[in-house]
């Protein structure tokens, strides 16, 4: 081949010395995995990081292939077109991606990918966890692979700093746990970032919801409400958010606070937000709590902060309850009314010195609703409560459940049955749908 080779230290495109091929060497116990490594580890002797960085992925691959076939000859091992090409393709994973879980990335399909260790990793497919037949070589090459994540993103992973949370380059998000925390080791898990854009339509199509509690989220998001989307990891919290947020008016000014950014806002207008973890030396650490205040003099519309986990979320009381109408947040809970408590709770260790009933005032003035997702045995992520904080009565907070969903069973293929059952009640925030004329619409997605 002419031009930049891959393998500059020793040009191996040139003639090689070619065993004599009439007589082929073939082991009787032949064992591929053991042969495939030992081209894997001479192809990578080879190798010249200088020349690489110059290829596209495409030449790249053709000039590995090329070489694997003439190492394979050099050492009278026996590959077919099928195995060479495979083997190829495993060189260019380890060195342009993240070695055999590359394909698994580029999978669509796959939502959620769990590496327990080199040799078992689990994917979520359509809702369901699958082991996979993927492994890694060893540990030292799941600890390379893991270190690689890491440093992209200008973070440290070893014993002295065994956690780390990152994000790819697609957006993905990744956590990865080292020994000695990781017995069985390193651990990643990755929550793949969607490719594909989520709207309602989407939603009802996939059985999240109907398309009568579609129309009465649209509403909610076009006039202006504050929701809180609360639900179990995996549940589908970030997508439903993506979903209305599609709805808010593009000449709007948003600002997004995350963790670990995962919101797909289209409008023109979105300042985005993320933490920043302390350094090795435990300095520099940006938390969610700085962003939002941070956030408050950016003269934003409304204020979406991806998750609510700690003393965060009095101050997402107060961005509500302060003329930022529309904001959105999510939070880990198993129903509508064990959000409020969460809520309440995360306030109080902001150490702010509230009494519970202050808390509880400042909570049913900023959240007007509640939406609960989760994921059903079936696979399938479904809303099940769209709830309206209503009020104060005495201590409580007085919630009304606008829609709830209601399992009548299940099909022959395990689908679950179920319906939506629907209440007329005045809602608290009506004078807000009469202020955006969204009342009739309203009452008409009630079936009124």
């Amino acid at each position: 081949m002419n031009g930049t080779r891959a393998f500059g230290k020793k040009n191996l495109g040139a003639a090689v010395e070619q065993p004599n091929l009439a007589t082929p060497v073939k082991a009787q116990n032949f064992d591929y995995a053991a042969q495939a490594a030992e081209l894997h580890s001479a192809c990578l002797e080879k190798l010249d990081p200088a020349a690489i960085n110059k290829l596209s992925p495409d030449r790249l691959m053709a000039e590995i292939e090329h070489v694997v076939n003439e190492i394979a000859n050099e050492k009278r091992i026996q590959l077919n077109a099928k195995e060479q090409k495979s083997l190829a393709n495993d060189l260019v994973n380890d060195m342009l991606g993240l070695g055999p879980i590359q394909p698994l990335l580029d999978d669509d399909q796959i939502t959620d990918i769990m590496v327990n260790g080199p040799f078992k990793i689990f994917v979520e497919r359509q809702g369901a966890l699958i082991e996979t037949d993927v492994n890694f070589r060893n540990k030292k090459h799941l600890m390379a692979v893991s270190q690689r994540i890491a440093s992209a993103v200008g973070r440290r992973i070893d014993e002295s700093s065994p956690t780390v949370d990152a994000r790819l380059s697609d957006g993905s998000r990744v956590n990865i746990v080292f020994p000695p925390l990781a017995l069985d080791g390193p651990y990643l898990s990755i929550r793949k970032f969607s490719k594909k854009s989520i709207d309602f339509k989407s939603i009802v199509e996939n059985d999240g919801c109907s398309q009568q509690v579609s129309k009465i989220l649209e509403i909610s998001a076009k006039c202006r409400l504050n929701v809180i989307i609360s639900g179990g990891t995996g549940s589908g919290k970030t997508t439903l958010m993506n979903a209305m947020s599609k709805l808010i008016d593009r000449g709007e000014r948003v600002v997004t606070v995350e963790d670990a950014a995962e919101l797909q806002f289209q409008q023109p207008h979105v300042v985005r937000l993320e933490t920043r973890p302390p350094s090795i030396e435990g300095t520099g650490e940006i938390t969610q709590r700085d962003l939002v205040r941070n956030a408050l003099r950016m003269r934003p519309d409304r204020i979406i902060i991806g998750e609510v986990r700690g003393g965060e979320a009095f101050d997402m009381l107060q961005a509500m309850n302060t003329g930022h109408d529309g904001s959105m947040s999510t939070i880990h809970a198993n129903n509508t009314r064990e959000a409020i408590t969460r809520i309440e709770n995360m306030v109080q260790m902001g150490n702010l010195g509230l009494s519970p009933q202050a808390i509880r005032s400042q909570i049913i003035g900023a959240v007007d609703l509640l939406v609960q997702i989760e994921r059903h045995r079936d696979g399938v992520r479904r809303i099940v409560q769209v709830t309206d904080v209503s009020g104060l009565e005495g201590d409580i907070v007085v919630l009304n459940d606008v829609v709830s969903f209601v399992m009548d069973g299940e099909r022959h293929d395990g689908h679950i049955k179920g319906s939506y059952k629907i209440s007329r009640t005045k809602t608290s925030f009506h004078n807000k749908l009469r202020y955006f004329q969204l009342d009739k619409s309203w009452n008409a997605a009630l079936g009124e």
